[in-house]
């Protein structure tokens, strides 16, 4: 999901540069001291997870589990995802510092929007049912970065349309891996650290005792 640099128009960048600046703000205010390590372990998880990579015009196809760091995370998943990304691009090249603002918000947002909207559920159901939003999760989670990587590729000229399509067209296997990946993560840590999914500065939310 790393767009390059060189492939984007001033405004986008520009845009991508202020929300992202934004988010992680807002993700540093909202994080608890006490959590740090865990945004830590889950920064690192999505540096090494998304180093294997196949370039796909100016974009790339990999792994990236945006959608479990939405779930547990929330806001911090700006500064955990800008962290790796950063790395990887000052070490190995992977997208670029011109257009990480725009892949920081691209990665990072789909991720608090799905940490929002079925986080709860995540925290509630049983965790047989907590796994399947956590499927969930995972493979939206990707499908809305590919749009939006398709979008900012499509809002940079006519030229990328075909990039921008065949961007949501590589990830719709994507989207399988991930969203299995996400619900054997999700039954894993609902099993030996549910508190992980413990919304940042609240109370612990009772568990199982959902209607899902």
């Amino acid at each position: 999901m790393h767009i390059v640099d060189g492939a984007l128009s001033l405004p986008v960048l520009a845009a991508g540069g202020v929300l992202a600046a934004g988010g992680v703000a807002i993700g540093l205010a909202r994080t608890d001291g006490d959590r740090l390590p865990e945004v830590g372990i889950l920064s690192a998880s999505f540096f090494v997870a998304s180093l294997v990579h196949v370039p796909i015009g100016p974009s790339s196809v990999h792994l990236i589990l945006n959608g479990l760091i939405g779930l547990a995370l929330g806001w911090a998943a700006f500064p955990a995802l800008a962290v790796g990304l950063l790395l990887q691009a000052v070490f190995f090249g992977f997208g670029g510092l011109i257009v990480l603002g725009v892949n920081i918000v691209n990665i990072a947002a789909p991720a608090v929007v799905v940490g929002a909207l079925l986080g709860p559920w995540v925290r509630r159901c049983r965790p047989a049912v907590a796994v399947v939003w956590g499927g969930v999760a995972g493979a939206a989670a990707i499908a809305a970065t590919a749009v939006m990587v398709a979008l900012s590729l499509a809002a940079s000229g006519d030229a990328f349309v075909p990039a921008a399509k065949l961007v949501v067209v590589a990830h719709l296997p994507v989207m399988l891996v991930e969203g299995v990946l996400t619900a054997a993560a999700v039954g894993l840590i609902r099993t030996v650290k549910p508190t992980l999914f413990d919304p940042p500065g609240l109370a612990a939310v009772p568990r199982g005792s959902g209607d899902g």
